[in-house]
């Protein structure tokens, strides 16, 4: 079976914006409380910000949603909306079917250059490490491929009645690369 594309450049910011859109209207966030000084996007401040928010409301958000399997994902796209939007953009790639959607955010910097982070979201299916081994692999390609200068990997973690402290977590790990292509990439993940 083929991957399942949207080939609509229009349709794919807006199906996710529509989705995205009774969440983002109900969140007090300004933009500027993950911007430095330099003018750069303070990435992780802003995840914690989310991780945060979402372990406070996840319950009630998620119960709005038509689509259980991607609720952290539109969440979490509807948090990042409210601060990317006017100072950068957001492309999404979609891996429908396969628990996946990666993130890649385009900052324009003060100096006219770019500030490129990819976020690699995950829901968890099976065995902790090996999706983030698996998801680590994925996050370098499409940092590689982008350019990117930072990458976070996200795995939600939906097992109910598992208790909040064991599904937060923080890691900071480096992608080794593989025999043919060495490399040293720093990954950050993130568990909630």
């Amino acid at each position: 079976m083929g991957e399942i594309i949207i080939s609509n450049r229009i349709y794919q910011e807006i199906i996710p914006r529509q989705l995205a859109w009774e969440s983002q209207s109900g969140m007090a966030i300004r933009q500027s409380w993950f911007v430095d000084e330099d003018g750069r996007l303070k990435v992780p401040t802003l995840i914690e910000s989310f991780r945060q928010f979402f372990l406070e409301n996840s319950e009630i958000w998620i119960e709005r949603f038509h689509y259980k399997e991607a609720d952290p994902q539109i969440l979490l796209q509807a948090f990042l909306q409210q601060i990317i939007n006017g100072g950068g953009q957001i492309d999404r790639e979609y891996g429908l079917g396969r628990t996946r959607i990666d993130l890649f955010i385009l900052w324009r910097l003060k100096d006219g250059s770019f500030q490129r982070v990819i976020i690699e979201l995950k829901v968890l299916h099976r065995s902790l490490e090996q999706m983030i081994i698996e998801g680590m692999v994925q996050t370098w390609k499409y940092a590689d491929l982008c350019g990117a200068d930072e990458a976070h990997l996200i795995i939600f973690d939906r097992a109910v009645g598992k208790p909040w402290d064991e599904k937060i977590f923080l890691e900071n790990r480096v992608y080794e690369g593989t025999i043919d292509y060495p490399t040293q990439f720093p990954i950050t993940i993130w568990g909630m």
